[in-house]
């Protein structure tokens, strides 16, 4: 392998606030009692000694104390109910009885998966995403072998591939393109690959998981998830050759191993490049030099990998163009900073979603709906919180819409004019102001700008009632907070 010169990345992050750990043991149940209680033993093996000796790791996978910990992380993930209709709960609370026999038929080799659960989503572009639900005991299974293979295979991994890995995600992600941006590749060759999870090749992958695994009893059961049959909304049952059904705990890993040889490749090839799942970016110095990546990218992905290319989601463009996990960049060629961004179709998302919370024919409290919008807002913030000082000052306008919307709510709810011109006085705008508002003849969304209602319901008012956006990208971004650093060493 190409010999790379060490260089250092730094990740900023702002602290988060600690969360309140206490726990009610009350309102456990004695499934979950019983959970905690194994989950605390001395029955899981370390995994990365487990390699060597054969069975040992299929032994590590079924220890009790590991089980247990699995069933737990998949009763804190929830989640629908499989084919065959158990809930989560259900299953927790059958655990005693359930985990010795799933022992025995885990390491007896009598274990057989069952079929798959196949749901279809909207895709925020359009279209449909399949996903598969395993029933709660193979979601119990995949969880437990993931929590064994996980800690092998996460330090062979590329550094530049962030998605579905511990300490990395969508931020480290934007901070490692961003600082690539500041170092002068600003043109993007922007990749996402066509019904990825759906087109991975069965023996590739078991090939590659055969290179660090010397346990068949785990690479057999590996094997018979992968080829669990798929049953459709319709009830047909169809067997499965390709693919890993996202839905399951195991599928992301899968699918970094998959993508991990493509990574190295193009490490090979001194690329500079961010990925996350499918989602990659390619940075270089030129279009020429973009148009010569995505060619050779295609040829490699096709051929080798039998994965294909969304050629309408992928492109050589330019970083303001660009769509990455809900951001785009703001370059210049001549300063070294790089702003990160909303991108354009976050704008959309977000526009719909305020349309959606405030709607005109509001049936309950102004106070309800200010409250769900506090409570959406602040989960949108809890991401979009890294983008800079020019990223930021684009939620100003969300903000004033939505103040506008609620405005307009109060417009439609007292019904009649006088109504509404007896409340805009009562609220502090004069005769004239309210007036204007109540008898002007123009519609709603007119009234709820004019200078009455913005006199009743100033933007001071809305500020003690539920928290902008924009503030709370400032709470998040102190600017005499000295932000905690997270740095990488290459």
């Amino acid at each position: 392998m190409k010999s790379v010169e060490p260089r250092q990345l730094t990740f900023v992050f702002a602290d988060s606030p600690k969360g309140n750990k206490a726990r009610d043991s009350q309102d456990e149940s004695s499934g979950k009692r019983f959970l905690v209680h194994i989950a605390k033993g001395n029955g899981r093996m370390v995994p990365a000694t487990c390699t060597t000796v054969a069975r040992r790791l299929l032994e590590s996978v079924v220890s009790a104390s590991n089980l247990a910990q699995a069933l737990l992380n998949v009763l804190r993930n929830k989640g629908a109910p499989g084919v065959d209709g158990r809930s989560v709960e259900q299953v927790v609370e059958e655990a005693p009885a359930l985990l010795p026999e799933l022992q025995k038929s885990l390491l007896g080799g009598t274990y057989q998966p069952g079929d798959i659960r196949r749901v279809w989503i909207p895709k925020p572009g359009g279209g449909e995403r399949g996903l598969g639900i395993p029933n709660v005991v193979d979601r119990w299974v995949q969880q437990a072998v993931l929590q064994v293979l996980e800690p092998i295979f996460e330090p062979l991994f590329h550094r530049s591939s962030h998605g579905f890995r511990a300490n990395r995600g969508a931020h480290t992600a934007i901070a490692e393109a961003k600082q690539y941006l500041g170092e002068g590749y600003q043109v993007v060759v922007d990749l996402d690959l066509s019904k990825f999870f759906d087109r991975v090749h069965h023996q590739r992958l078991l090939n590659r998981l055969e290179q660090q695994l010397r346990d068949k009893g785990v690479l057999n059961l590996v094997r018979q998830m992968l080829k669990a049959k798929v049953v459709l909304p319709d009830g047909t049952k169809t067997s499965t050759e390709e693919g890993t059904p996202q839905g399951g705990p195991l599928s992301p890993l899968l699918s970094n191993i998959v993508l991990d040889e493509w990574d190295w490749e193009l490490e090979r090839r001194g690329l500079r490049f961010v990925r996350y799942a499918d989602d990659c970016n390619i940075f270089v110095r030129s279009q020429r030099a973009g148009e010569r990546v995505m060619a050779s990218t295609r040829r490699y992905l096709e051929n080798r990998l039998r994965l294909q290319i969304n050629e309408a989601k992928s492109s050589v463009t330019q970083p303001d163009k660009v769509h990455f996990l809900g951001f785009r960049f703001g370059t210049a060629s001549s300063s070294p900073n790089v702003d990160v961004l909303i991108s354009a179709k976050t704008k959309v998302k977000l526009a719909a979603k305020i349309l959606e919370m405030t709607p005109r024919r509001w049936g309950s409290s102004l106070r309800v709906c200010m409250d769900k919008l506090d409570r959406y807002f602040q989960g949108w913030i809890g991401y979009f919180w890294i983008c800079t000082k020019a990223g930021a000052d684009e939620f100003r306008r969300y903000d004033a819409h939505a103040r506008r919307r609620l405005r307009a709510i109060v417009i439609c709810q007292k019904k009649r004019s006088r109504f509404l011109y007896r409340h805009l006085v009562r609220r502090g705008a004069s005769s004239g102001q309210a007036a204007g508002v109540a008898f002007y003849r123009q519609g709603v969304w007119s009234r709820s700008n004019r200078r009455g209602m913005t006199k009743a319901y100033p933007n001071v008012w809305f500020q003690g009632q539920f928290g902008s956006l924009y503030d709370r990208w400032r709470m998040a971004n102190p600017p005499e907070q000295v932000p905690r650093q997270l740095s990488l060493a290459w």
